[in-house]
Parts: C-alpha cells; sequence; structure tokens
C-alpha cells in the first residue's frame, strides 16, 4: 500500500504544478503558426493520450497550430481561466460546466471526449458490495463533491434508501488508501478506466458500481471547453483545433501502443502499464455509436442531464442549458489520420 500512496502523491504533485517545461508541448521550428493554450484537468495521462499522439506525429504542425498544453497549479480554476481569456481552451467536465454556467462564466462546450460517466461506486471484493442496496449502513468515502453526493442519493433512491442510512464522509481525494486500509467501506469518485486498474495493480480485486448503471442520467465526463467570445469571435480556430483533436483520437484508438508511447515519452514518470490498461478502455468510450465522431455532442444527453441536477437542486431552472454547449463547430467528416 506504501507504493500505491507514493505513487499517488507523486501524481498529485505533478498536478499541483510540478509540469514545467516537460510539460509544454508546441511544434519546434513552425513557421506563421497560431499559439493556443490548452489547460488539462490533471495530470497527463491516458485520457489525453490523443492530443499528445497528435503532437508526435505534426498533426497541430501541419494545421499551422502551435499548442502549448499544460496542467494548472489548480485544475479546479480551467472553467475560470479559459472563461477570462487566459487560456483559449480547457478540459473540464459537463456537471462543472453546467455548474459554472449557472454561476455566470462564460464557457462552452465544443467537444465531448469521454461518451459516458467514468465515476464508480468501488468497494474491495471481499466487503460483498455489489448494489446500492448493500451500502447500508456502511460507511463511504468520497471527495466533498456535492454532485458525485447527489449520485449517491440517486443511486440509494433506486433501492429504497436514503442518505440518512449511509456515513458519507468526505475523504477528499484520497479514496484508495482510504478503501485499502478499510477506514471506510467503499469510495465514490473513482474512474472505472483509472482507479480500478491501481487496486488491481497492487493486487486488491474491487467491484464497482457504475453511476449510470443504477439511476443517475448518463452524462459526458470530460469536455473541451472555450469561451464564449472565441466561439463568437473565431469559430474558425474552434473547429480547427477539433480536427486536430479528431485526428488524434482516431489515430489513438486505432494505434494505442504509439499513443501511450507519446504520452510516456513526454512524461516518463507515468506508470506506462496502468496508461497501457487504461487506453484499452477508454478507447471503447471515446466515440459515441452514432454518429461514430470524436467530439460528438447530443443536445438530449444535454438537457436530461441538466434537468436531474436542477431535481438536485444542483442547478437553477431558469438556466438555458442549449447555451452551455456548441455542437455546430465540430467536423462531422473526421479527417482521416496520417502517420
Amino acid at each position: 500500500m506504501d507504493r500505491l500512496i507514493s505513487r499517488r502523491r507523486a501524481l498529485a504533485g505533478m498536478a499541483g504544478g510540478a509540469l514545467t517545461a516537460a510539460g509544454t508541448m508546441s511544434c519546434v521550428g513552425a513557421h506563421d503558426t497560431e499559439k493556443i493554450s490548452l489547460a488539462l484537468d490533471w495530470y497527463p495521462n491516458a485520457n489525453h493520450a490523443g492530443i499528445f499522439l497528435a503532437e508526435s506525429r505534426d498533426y497541430w504542425h501541419d494545421a499551422d497550430l502551435e499548442l502549448d498544453a499544460y496542467t494548472p497549479a489548480d485544475p479546479t480554476t480551467v472553467l475560470q481561466t479559459v472563461g477570462a481569456g487566459r487560456d483559449q481552451f480547457g478540459i473540464s467536465y459537463q456537471t462543472d460546466v453546467l455548474l459554472a454556467r449557472d454561476q455566470g462564466v462564460p464557457v462552452v462546450s465544443v467537444a465531448a471526449f469521454v461518451q459516458q460517466p467514468l465515476v464508480t461506486i468501488m468497494a474491495l471484493q471481499d466487503a460483498g458490495i455489489t448494489s446500492p442496496a448493500a451500502l447500508a449502513g456502511k460507511t463511504v468515502g468520497y471527495p466533498g463533491i456535492p454532485s458525485q453526493a447527489a449520485f449517491l442519493a440517486t443511486m440509494l433512491e433506486g433501492a429504497g434508501l436514503t442518505l440518512d442510512e449511509v456515513s458519507l464522509v468526505n475523504i477528499g481525494f484520497n479514496l484508495l488508501p482510504a478503501l485499502i486500509s478499510t477506514q471506510v467501506d467503499a469510495v465514490l469518485g473513482g474512474f472505472w478506466t483509472h482507479e480500478t486498474i491501481l487496486a488491481e495493480q497492487e493486487g486488491y480485486e474491487v467491484d464497482v458500481m457504475r453511476v449510470e448503471e443504477w439511476g443517475v442520467p448518463s452524462y459526458y465526463e470530460l469536455v473541451l471547453v472555450a469561451s464564449e467570445k472565441l466561439v463568437e469571435e473565431r469559430p474558425e480556430l474552434v473547429t480547427a483545433v477539433l480536427s486536430v483533436l479528431q485526428q488524434g483520437y482516431r489515430a489513438a484508438i486505432d494505434a494505442p501502443r504509439d499513443a501511450i508511447e507519446a504520452l510516456t515519452a513526454a512524461y516518463p514518470e507515468l506508470d506506462e502499464e496502468v496508461e497501457r490498461q487504461g487506453i484499452a478502455l477508454l478507447s471503447e468510450v471515446w466515440l459515441p455509436d452514432t454518429p461514430p465522431v470524436f467530439g460528438y455532442q447530443d443536445p438530449e444527453q444535454w438537457t436530461a442531464y441538466a434537468a436531474w441536477m436542477v431535481d438536485r437542486g444542483l442547478i437553477g431552472g431558469g438556466l438555458d442549458v442549449t447555451a452551455a454547449f456548441r455542437a455546430d463547430l465540430l467536423p462531422l467528416e473526421e479527417a482521416t489520420p496520417t502517420a
């Protein structure tokens, strides 16, 4: 367990601002290019593999773009820096975009990176917690995120339970250490594409409940955001960026080994095996079934999820959900990646 804690602390340190020169991607020697900044949601991982593969294959260079992708010292500020124009693009979450817009932050989702939720409730297999009903009388640790508490409430209600019948404890982001040490019976907030892999790598078999399989409406886990101002004044730039991302992620789906090699070449401190297992899972949820286009956003999914957030008191009922995303800037005919 000590090895797991140390690795998690090291990765948290990376997200806390230790990514300096090594964390900047740029097209060296490019001419007549436009430099753009992209604030990541967390430390670089398999979810960002398409960005790094696009860099290694010169897709950004070929589009006359110079990309500076970095992890902010505080990734929770991505929507604020994008909304204020300090970053042109950022990676965030559908939930957070709606929360931000409800507070007047002028950000717009322009593409969906992950087509479905990744959040889970996870428990050690020996605990026998395989359904929300089994959480009655148990202690659940979570990062203190209100929307995740609402996830749990929804899941419990489907089993005829309420939050009062569970002890919900804020443990920050120390999810796995708290679970493995039996400080809690289950943890809410880990991704089934990452934390489950870390747990099993440490020799702990786990059971997971994916939130959308137990009553929570499906939503886009990761989205690309831009400011309202940029979307209105530079729609051609947004489309150019989306075209490169489509190439990069399509190539990452077709050649996941190459994508992870590009990722770990830039960040050799990452656990390559964890990222390889992660991309094998993520490549299945980067594209929707219809249309099979990277970045696609379904208006009905935005509307249904926003309605659930209103019902849970997370956002006000007067929010214009249609203004929170733009689906019309996405190239629906993806360019064919070139090696």
